[in-house]
């Protein structure tokens, strides 16, 4: 059991990608790296996505996953010979399943300095409640 599956069993990586998935054919991919931290309210999701733009992005959620998909853009000089390269070009792809517990309808994301910071909001149904005792 990893990590985030014993601090938040119901938010984690999906074992195996969906067959939508499959069918972009994004060629090779990395996973990025991310940080998921949970609130009362929701979740706050940063993933870390160096040489992506707001054109490279594609953020999709359902009722089972949330999908970023970030697709570097890197021209090379004309002339220029790289001799070393510390980044590949593969795309980034990263897939958290969720169990129908967020909110798919405040979920809000903002890109800046390849930094994706995504809020996702809990549904009102798994919000921790108080109960008054009369």
């Amino acid at each position: 059991m990893s990590l985030i599956s014993s601090i938040i069993p119901s938010l984690n990586r999906s074992p195996a990608a969906p067959a939508q998935e499959t069918e972009r054919n994004l060629g090779p991919t990395l996973k990025p790296t991310y940080e998921l931290n949970e609130t009362s309210d929701g979740f706050a999701l940063t993933v870390y996505l160096p040489g992506v733009d707001h054109a490279g992005l594609d953020i999709q959620v359902d009722a089972e996953n949330l999908t970023v998909i970030g697709r570097r853009v890197w021209k090379q000089p004309e002339g220029w010979t790289s001799l070393y390269r510390e980044s590949e070009d593969a795309t980034y792809e990263l897939v958290l399943s969720h169990d129908n517990i967020v909110d798919l309808d405040k979920v809000q994301a903002e890109l800046r300095d390849g930094v994706l910071r995504v809020a996702l909001a809990k549904t009102e149904a798994v919000k921790p409640r108080k109960i008054t005792v009369s």
